[in-house]
């Protein structure tokens, strides 16, 4: 893996959790929530280490979301 093609990102959440595939899509990792959706169904996304299927699932500041080529961390905005 190239260091160049890693993002490495964070995010500042400023609600309680934000739905996995709307994380995706605005991070940009994937260009459209149903590529986001898509990746997620072929379990190429894990949050906090672990395979996470569901498209829906809500993200909550303090957990990592990675995959082959990123790692996005997710605060509370100040």
């Amino acid at each position: 893996m190239d260091d160049e093609t890693f993002l490495e990102e964070t995010f500042q959440l400023r609600t309680d959790y934000i739905p996995l595939c709307d994380l995706l899509k605005y991070c940009s990792i994937t260009e459209s929530g149903g590529e986001a959706k898509h990746l997620i169904a072929e379990g190429n996304v894990l949050v906090d280490g672990d395979v996470e299927l569901r498209k829906t699932a809500k993200i909550r500041p303090g957990q990592i979301v990675s995959g082959l080529d990123f790692q996005i961390h997710v605060v509370a905005a100040p």
